[in-house]
């Protein structure tokens, strides 16, 4: 799966698989008896990657920061899975939007992260009691789509510290 994302992150989605392969370590049927399709691998990857930016919650809220400070900080490992997986965009496109409103999909596994930390920010006072977690999860997808084609680097980042401003509680 590493040489994968690897390929994907530095290629894009036509990456070859017979390099892929290659840097796996495997033969290409062994790839092929796994992923049957080039879109099957991308899924993978992208599954994996997603239990990744998941797992990084975990790490942030065990830490000293309050819940509001860990989520902004989790907002950036999240905006970085995004402009990563951009490449994959078209592949991924008909799977994460069958699935995308789905408790196991994509939003479904976001917004169960969302939740958690707005659990934690709820108990320790540092975000709003009024909020709903497909709110923000709505409010940070509209985030990343406005940005998608942004000019400006930096504007990601403002419009994350805007969007968590919003919800610490006053």
């Amino acid at each position: 799966m590493e040489a994968a994302r690897a390929a994907f992150v530095d290629v894009g989605e036509d990456a070859s698989l017979e390099g892929i392969a290659r840097t796996a370590g495997v033969g290409i049927g062994t790839l092929y008896r796994n992923f049957p399709r080039r879109e099957d691998l991308i899924a993978a990857v992208y599954a994996g990657e997603l239990e990744g930016v998941a797992q990084a919650a975990d790490a942030l809220l065990a830490g000293d920061a309050t819940a509001a400070e860990a989520f902004r900080g989790w907002t950036d490992r999240y905006a970085d899975f995004v402009a990563t997986k951009r490449g994959m965009a078209e592949t991924l496109r008909p799977g994460v939007l069958a699935g995308a409103a789905a408790e196991g999909g994509t939003r479904g596994r976001v917004r169960s992260v969302v939740r958690r930390f707005l659990d934690a920010g709820q108990a320790d006072g540092s975000l709003r009691p009024d909020l709903d977690a497909d709110d923000v999860t709505t409010a940070l997808v509209g985030v990343f789509l406005a940005t998608r084609d942004a000019t400006d680097p930096d504007q990601l980042r403002r419009l994350l510290d805007l969007v968590v401003t919003g919800l610490r509680a006053r």
